[in-house]
């Protein structure tokens, strides 16, 4: 009774306030907090699912990638969530790089609740352990390819197909241009296909955590062709190219399948076996006469062989054209939510990009 006698005194007005300001807080949906994640989506039971899921994602897979757990992140990254059978999988996480730090996490994520949980959350954790752990900007190729090696069957199957239609059209990209990419190129499911397929053949090769070594590597020293000869005793960047075109037209065999067949495992992989020529026309030299000779080593995008007759440089001389990488400086690309915007000391932006599509609003 007492409370009904004050809610009566209050002005008509602030009433009003007060129902308002309820209402926009149901719309807002649930909050639920873990040590490193914030979840806001409309379903408080759903909430509780992803920040559990995201809190087990960032243990198991810091463990397959790096050999150990993380510490928990100074503050913790806010998920948006927006989960409808209707939108289309995908997401993107914004975080910032300064000074040998990363911090500023922010992720937002749609699609089917199952896709969210077997799909896009672990992809955009997976950027977030390797962010964690190189501190610096990634090869575009080998950020999205390790995000995409963790995603459920049913999208990786996906960019199989968008990678076979890649190479049938001359929409490849070689590897020289595809290692030294630090921005998401116009045309960009064609990078995020062939990226999760050469992490596929790397991974194949000798695991997550080799595959962390050898970007590592890469990123240390600058030299892609030594850090491949070194860590899968692969000659350099050409061969490799042309060794993962051989896989691929296979059908992008198991490779852990053939362990119980070594000859096999060596006759592809084992640098110190000898390999057999490349079908013609897996590359070609674009040669333009208004060009000076230095830019002649420019090469056409990656494909399959046809059948027309052709000549194929040797791999070697892949490797002689391999450009140095570009400042590792990511700009914000794909669809994502706005992000906090960087402080006046941070010296790199990420946004790291699951499923690029355009969103279907609700």
């Amino acid at each position: 009774m007492e409370a009904r006698i004050l809610w009566a005194a209050v002005p008509a007005a602030a009433r009003r306030f007060a129902l308002l300001a309820a209402l926009l807080l149901v719309s807002m949906g649930a909050r639920q907090q873990s040590a490193n994640f914030i979840v806001e989506t409309p379903d408080p039971s759903f909430a509780r699912q992803v920040v559990q899921a995201a809190e087990k994602y960032r243990h198991d897979l810091a463990v397959e990638w790096l050999g150990q757990a993380m510490p928990n992140w100074a503050q913790p990254c806010v998920i948006t969530v927006q989960a409808a059978p209707h939108l289309g999988n995908g997401g993107a996480t914004t975080f910032v790089f300064d000074r040998g730090e990363v911090f500023g996490w922010r992720m937002s994520i749609q699609g089917s609740r199952e896709r969210i949980l077997d799909s896009v959350l672990p992809h955009e954790i997976t950027h977030m352990i390797f962010a964690s752990h190189f501190r610096e900007p990634l090869p575009r190729w080998a950020d999205e390819g390790g995000a995409t090696f963790v995603e459920h069957v049913s999208e990786r199957n996906k960019y199989r197909r968008i990678l076979d239609q890649s190479l049938r059209t001359g929409r490849g990209i070689a590897f020289n241009r595809m290692f030294a990419m630090t921005e998401y190129p116009p045309d960009i499911m064609p990078l995020y296909a062939q990226g999760y397929s050469l992490a596929e053949f790397l991974i194949q090769t000798s695991g997550r955590r080799k595959y962390v070594e050898f970007i590592g590597d890469g990123l240390k020293t600058d030299d892609w062709s030594g850090a491949i000869r070194r860590h899968y005793g692969i000659g350099d960047v050409g061969k490799l190219q042309n060794t993962w075109l051989a896989w691929v037209k296979q059908g992008s065999p198991n490779l852990r399948q053939r362990e119980v067949r070594p000859a096999a495992a060596d006759v592809m992989l084992a640098s110190n076996v000898r390999r057999p020529r490349p079908e013609p026309n897996l590359i070609y030299r674009v040669r333009d006469k208004r060009s000076s000779p230095e830019r002649q080593s420019e090469l056409e995008p990656v494909r399959f062989p046809r059948n027309t007759a052709g000549a194929s440089p040797p791999a070697e001389r892949l490797a002689a054209n391999v450009p140095r990488s570009a400042p590792k400086v990511l700009p914000v690309s794909g669809w994502h939510a706005s992000c906090t915007p960087a402080p006046p000391s941070a010296k790199a932006s990420s946004t790291q990009v699951a499923h690029p599509q355009p969103i279907k609003r609700p």
